[in-house]
């Protein structure tokens, strides 16, 4: 099949630009330097092109992400980086561990105690190094991990996010604040023990120094978010569609709210200004700096097919069942969205 040829809205990964990102990344952090996130695509596929790059150990953020990872076979070290309490989601992974290594993040004494009842074997203390969001003091970390090992499980050691960083500018700035959260989440350690030390993401990756593993995840697709950082990968990702209606000033085509995330900003596409999106449309005009001539002239016909580039690429993966990787104009391979969902 021909990108030209599929039917819209679809998403589409460039080939190219994939493993140019994959391997940017591999020699950045080689091997347990990462362990990538998969909630950032949803796609065993996609893992396994992780994995082929050399990282062996994965970030999840949901039990159907770690039990579809290990269903897949990429069971080797999933990290479950996400406090849950629900019993039965507990236990089906529990019940995945004579075949894959799952630990679980813990930040309390009731989510230590709901992942003892379920009987999950290994935890990582969940340290709030900054991010307002999950995460026990650096000084009760000490005593949760006592508590989890009076319960009979491993403690493997800690992990904190520090995601409230990721898009500071000023690298100088984004070092301090970083090596502050890194700070504590080593003070938590130390009361803790173990051999894990995590963090990070995308766009903190290069700022980590003295943690055992990053657990970047959009480095791989990127969005135009990322993009203003000037980080080193490419844009691999596009929500493929078609004009469908066109006027001298305006276009618009089948591609809107629907399929792609929106909470960073509306989508990008090179040459034009994205207007909005309403449900099932986006709505194009030229730069605004162009004259009158050249708007008619770059705006896309009607049948044209366009790539937005996305401003937020984990939801807008979970928000389609499939992805289509292409070469040129070539399209080389389906993938399923398989992780999606709860």
């Amino acid at each position: 099949m021909r990108v030209h040829d599929l039917p819209t809205p679809a998403l589409v990964i460039d080939a190219a630009a994939l493993e140019a990102n994959l391997a940017t990344m591999a020699a950045a952090r080689p091997g347990a330097g990462l362990r990538p996130h998969v909630k950032a695509h949803k796609c065993t596929a996609l893992a396994a092109e992780q994995r082929r790059a050399g990282h062996h150990a994965f970030t999840c953020a949901t039990p159907r992400e770690m039990i579809g990872m290990v269903d897949a076979g990429l069971g080797e070290d999933l990290l479950l980086a996400n406090e849950v309490l629900d019993l039965a989601r507990l236990s089906a992974l529990a019940a995945r561990q004579e075949h894959a290594r799952i630990t679980v993040a813990v930040d309390s004494e009731a989510t230590i105690d709901a992942a003892a009842r379920a009987g999950i074997g290994e935890v990582l203390i969940d340290v709030m190094v900054g991010l307002r969001r999950c995460g026990c003091a650096p000084e009760d970390a000490g005593r949760l991990a006592d508590r989890a090992r009076s319960a009979g499980m491993d403690v493997r050691g800690v992990m904190g996010y520090e995601g409230h960083l990721m898009m500071v500018a000023d690298p100088a700035e984004k070092q301090r604040r970083v090596d502050e959260c890194v700070e504590r989440l080593l003070s938590a350690h130390a009361l803790v023990g173990g051999d894990v030390v995590s963090s990070g993401g995308t766009g903190t990756y290069q700022q980590h120094h003295r943690v055992t593993e990053v657990q970047a995840g959009s480095y791989l697709l990127m969005d135009t978010q990322y993009a203003t950082l000037g980080l080193p990968f490419r844009h691999a990702l596009r929500v493929w569609a078609t004009v469908i209606s066109a006027s001298t000033e305006w276009a618009v085509c089948d591609a809107g709210l629907k399929t792609m995330g929106m909470d960073h900003g509306l989508p990008s596409l090179p040459g034009a200004d994205v207007l909005f999106c309403s449900d099932e449309h986006t709505t194009l005009a030229s730069r605004a700096d162009s004259g009158a001539d050249t708007a008619r002239a770059t705006l896309p016909a009607v049948g044209e097919k366009i790539g937005l580039l996305p401003a937020h690429v984990d939801p807008t993966m979970a928000m389609h069942e499939r992805v289509h990787i292409v070469d040129d104009d070539d399209v080389i391979d389906t993938y399923s969205i398989d992780l999606r969902g709860w």
